[in-house]
């Protein structure tokens, strides 16, 4: 039964990849239909992110009080009350706070599995079990893709979106009959709620983590979820179905990267090196698309492809963060992580909003997204130099470390 729980939370994060991604491919038909601008569309997905983020404390707090079935059920249900306005939405404000509540109702998925699989299977096979988990969710990047794009052109987005939204309910009702809580650890000691993530902040070994955890996965999910579109549309005149291939070869990198990246810490016998790896080539990648955006389809698809498989490491960064954290705030914990991820992702969102706006030019499209992809290089470059001065955490200490 712990694994029809699991099934039915793996299922969910689909949904959940899939609300913070389709915005890529709606680009012209949003634009068309409601007048959407860039600046728009950047607001409607930050918020997504900004909204799932703020929620994690209240996850947190709720996961280790509640529990993960009731704690998700519910907010699956916010999910689809926001599905069911995006589909009726009527103006851009509308389509920003049908966002909103998609991602709030989100907030609790991934972490809920998490505080699962934490409590109820060996320390060791946490960062396989989690990247495994993240890779089969990555089908919702999969299916926001090309998929969505043709399923959009030959029924029209709302259609779409509504069926979506009833198929939502249905992920809802089938976490609360499926899902079981793990035992619940409570430490008499410890810090009560929300006190609980002060007493995370304070764990010194998490202060070099954290830079990279902000701006990692911002650069993969900010880049498929939003930049993809205007970028191929505007430097390549690509329209919906080729931004959906694109975009579908990026995601299936995202799903494939994640199943790569689950075994390699037990295999090497190291977290921080096998994130760092990953990051030094989705830099190589930010660098080349930032140098020459025009260098051709082809290429520019190569290396949105490279960023997407070296940016989804983010079950072995958890697995890396967890290794500090106490039983009793794991939920506290991966929810503390999980805020500055999809933080950084909001944050992240505005900020390169405003620089395509502010370096826009329409002489010379591709300018904006050469300021966009060498900002994204700088961040992650300032975070991973933080980051080399993290203390690793090896799945089998008693092994020699890989080198």
């Amino acid at each position: 039964m712990k694994m029809a729980g699991l099934a039915a939370l793996c299922l969910a994060y689909v949904f959940s990849q899939f609300y913070r991604s389709f915005l890529a491919v709606l680009t012209p038909a949003l634009g068309a239909d409601l007048g959407m601008t860039k600046a728009d569309l950047s607001l409607a997905s930050g918020v997504w992110f900004a909204a799932f983020a703020l929620m994690q404390f209240a996850v947190g707090v709720a996961l280790d009080r509640f529990g993960p079935r009731r704690t998700t059920a519910l907010f699956m249900l916010v999910a689809a009350a926001g599905v069911a306005l995006f589909a009726v939405a009527w103006t851009p404000t509308a389509i920003v706070a049908a966002m909103a509540l998609i991602g709030i109702g989100c907030a609790p998925v991934l972490m809920a599995s998490y505080v699962i699989i934490a409590r109820g299977y060996d320390a060791a096979r946490f960062a396989l079990m989690a990247s495994v988990f993240i890779g089969l969710g990555n089908l919702g990047n999969i299916i926001g893709a090309a998929p969505m794009a043709t399923a959009a052109e030959a029924y029209g987005w709302r259609p779409v979106v509504g069926l979506l939204g009833a198929a939502t309910v249905l992920v809802a009702l089938a976490i609360l009959l499926l899902v079981r809580d793990p035992e619940r650890i409570d430490d008499p000691d410890g810090p009560p709620g929300f006190a609980g993530f002060l007493a995370v902040l304070r764990i010194r070994a998490l202060w070099f983590i954290i830079p990279l955890t902000l701006v990692y996965y911002a650069t993969a999910g900010g880049i498929r979820g939003l930049w993809t579109g205007p970028f191929l549309a505007e430097v390549y005149d690509a329209d919906t179905i080729l931004i959906g291939q694109v975009t579908l070869a990026m995601a299936l990198a995202m799903a494939m990267g994640s199943f790569v990246y689950g075994p390699l810490d037990n295999w090497l016998n190291t977290r921080k090196w096998v994130l760092s790896a990953g990051v030094i080539l989705a830099i190589g990648a930010c660098i080349f698309l930032a140098a020459a955006p025009q260098s051709g389809l082809a290429a520019v698809t190569a290396a949105l492809v490279l960023i997407g498989a070296a940016c989804v490491g983010y079950g072995v960064m958890t697995a890396h963060a967890k290794s500090f954290i106490p039983p009793a705030l794991i939920g506290r914990g991966v929810t503390l992580m999980n805020f500055f991820s999809i933080g950084g992702v909001a944050l992240m969102q505005f900020l390169t909003g405003t620089i395509v706006t502010v370096t826009a030019d329409p002489a010379a499209p591709e300018t904006a997204y050469q300021w966009l992809f060498g900002f994204y290089a700088l961040t992650l470059a300032l975070a991973l130099a933080v980051y080399l001065f993290s203390r690793d955490a090896r799945p089998r200490p008693d092994a020699v470390t890989a080198r």
